[in-house]
């Protein structure tokens, strides 16, 4: 049973569960630049079914006496033995990131407090058009909810990747096309994917489009689908889940802010 954490946040009385403590069960490299881990072990019985798409927090530890760095992650798939993570390698591993670094240097056995899960961005029901725009480090997303669509189910998907050796056999409808775009520099063209669905004919008659990726390749999409083509949030979720240069608390600070100006 999880132990529950009181928290107080302006006046409110908040309760938080513990994080789960996992075990690393498997350290693969997927592709050249994606790397997957699968988490399990005895703390796993406390964590929930059903949460492939959700996201998780890796509280990652550093010096000692600091405190631990905590790292968002999409949850790629669940079974009964554990969850796979999955991490984008943006450079070489002394350019890593900490989550990354510790990826493709942790070890069967080791251990890892995880915080969540939280709850996933799914598409809505039908058969579409749907359009999904992301980077490798919305791929796990991406892939979660193109497994999850009717077979009869309509749309693109535009995908950017490190090397044409990153591209995947994604389970999908066959009225889906993915098209995959190679950029070695990852974040290092924010018009990449807006220039590619700009040649697209169809986007008004989008159902929904899902769209996560970079920041400043964030803005560029969404003054292409929300003010020039008017997609309302009923039809439009758009996230960035990283900024090029920026480690996770500093990206927060600018999204909340960007936030806050065109709400």
């Amino acid at each position: 049973m999880l132990v529950k954490q009181q928290t107080y946040r302006k006046g409110i009385n908040m309760t938080r569960p513990e994080p789960h403590i996992l075990t690393v069960i498997d350290s693969v490299r997927i592709t050249p630049n994606l790397h997957r881990i699968t988490l399990g072990g005895e703390g796993y019985a406390s964590f929930p079914s059903g949460q492939s798409g959700g996201y998780i927090k890796l509280m990652l530890l550093g010096a000692k006496g600091s405190k631990p760095s905590v790292r968002t992650y999409t949850i790629r798939s669940q079974s009964e033995n554990g969850i796979d993570v999955d991490f984008a390698l943006h450079g070489s591993s002394g350019k890593c990131g900490p989550a990354t670094n510790w990826a493709i240097n942790v070890q069967p056995g080791d251990t890892i407090k995880v915080g969540g899960p939280g709850a996933a961005k799914p598409l809505p029901a039908g058969r579409g058009p749907f359009l999904l725009v992301g980077d490798m480090t919305a791929l796990p997303a991406i892939s979660v909810n193109l497994e999850n669509l009717p077979k009869d189910a309509t749309g693109d998907a535009f995908i950017l990747i490190r090397d044409a050796e990153d591209e995947q056999g994604l389970t999908k409808p066959g009225g889906v096309t993915i098209h995959w775009i190679v950029e070695a520099d990852l974040g290092g063209q924010p018009l990449l994917l807006s220039e590619a669905i700009g040649e697209m004919n169809a986007i008004d008659d989008l159902a929904y489009a899902w769209v996560a990726c970079e920041f400043e390749a964030m803005k560029l999409l969404r003054q292409y689908l929300r003010f020039e083509h008017e997609l309302g949030p009923d039809r439009l979720y758009i996230s960035s889940y990283w900024k090029r240069g920026l480690i996770e608390d500093d990206h927060k600070q600018i999204k909340r802010a960007d936030a806050e100006v065109v709400a």
